[in-house]
C-alpha cells in the first residue's frame, strides 16, 4: 500500500474507531489529539524499507532494521506494536503530559498500517517470528492507488453514518424486527 493510502485508512480507522467507541479516550477523545495521533503512526511500520517515506528520512534507522528483519517483517507485527507501546509509555516523561486519547490513537494508527497491509496480497506476519502471513487481497496488485482510496472513502463513510452506540442499535433493530413479526402473527 502506498502512504498516501496509509494515511487515509488512518484518517478512516480512527473515525470508525470513534463511532464504535473501542475505547473511552477514543469514544470521548478530542480530534485534535486523535487525527495526528493517527496520522503519527500511520507509516511508522514501513521504517523498515529505506525507500520509504519515513524510510527515506530516517535512513539511519531504517537500514539498519531492512538489514535486520526485511521489509514487512518485524515492524508489521502485533510484537513491535506491544513493545513500541511499552517502550513509549515507559519512556515518557511524567512532567510531558501526553493526551490518553492522542496515545491510543496512535495505537489505532499503526494497527491500521498492519491491516492495510493485510488488504495486499503480500499480508503482514502478525505473529512474528511465525513466517505465517496474515491477508484479505482485496486490493490486488501493489500499488494500487485507486482501490486504496476507493477502500478508504468507504470505510470513512461507513463510519459517517454508522450510528453512534452500534451495540444498542443493532438490538433495536432486533427487536423492531421481532415487533413487527410479531404483530403480523
Amino acid at each position: 500500500m502506498t502512504a498516501e493510502g496509509h494515511l487515509l485508512f488512518s484518517v478512516a480507522s480512527i473515525m470508525l474507531a470513534h463511532k464504535l467507541e473501542i475505547t473511552p479516550e477514543i469514544a470521548n477523545g478530542d480530534w485534535l489529539h486523535m487525527l495526528p495521533g493517527a496520522l503519527l503512526t500511520a507509516l511508522l511500520p514501513d521504517i523498515d524499507h529505506p525507500n520509504s517515506t519515513l524510510g527515506k528520512l530516517f535512513r539511519f534507522i531504517s537500514i539498519p532494521i531492512a538489514k535486520l528483519c526485511g521489509h514487512r517483517g518485524f515492524t508489521h507485527s502485533l510484537l513491535a506494536l506491544v513493545l513500541g507501546v511499552a517502550l513509549f509509555w515507559l519512556k515518557i516523561p511524567e512532567e510531558w503530559p501526553i493526551p490518553a486519547d492522542f496515545f491510543h490513537a496512535m495505537i489505532v494508527g499503526y494497527l491500521s498500517h498492519l491491516i492495510a497491509d493485510m488488504l495486499t496480497p503480500a499480508g503482514v506476519p502478525l505473529l512474528w517470528p511465525i513466517k505465517i502471513r496474515f491477508r484479505l487481497p482485496v486490493l490486488g496488485k501493489q500499488g494500487n492507488k485507486k482501490a486504496e482510496r476507493f477502500i478508504s472513502v468507504l470505510l470513512i463513510v461507513i463510519a459517517i453514518f454508522l450510528p453512534r452506540n452500534i451495540e444498542y442499535s443493532i438490538f433495536f433493530y432486533i427487536d423492531c424486527i421481532k415487533d413487527t413479526l410479531f404483530l403480523m402473527l
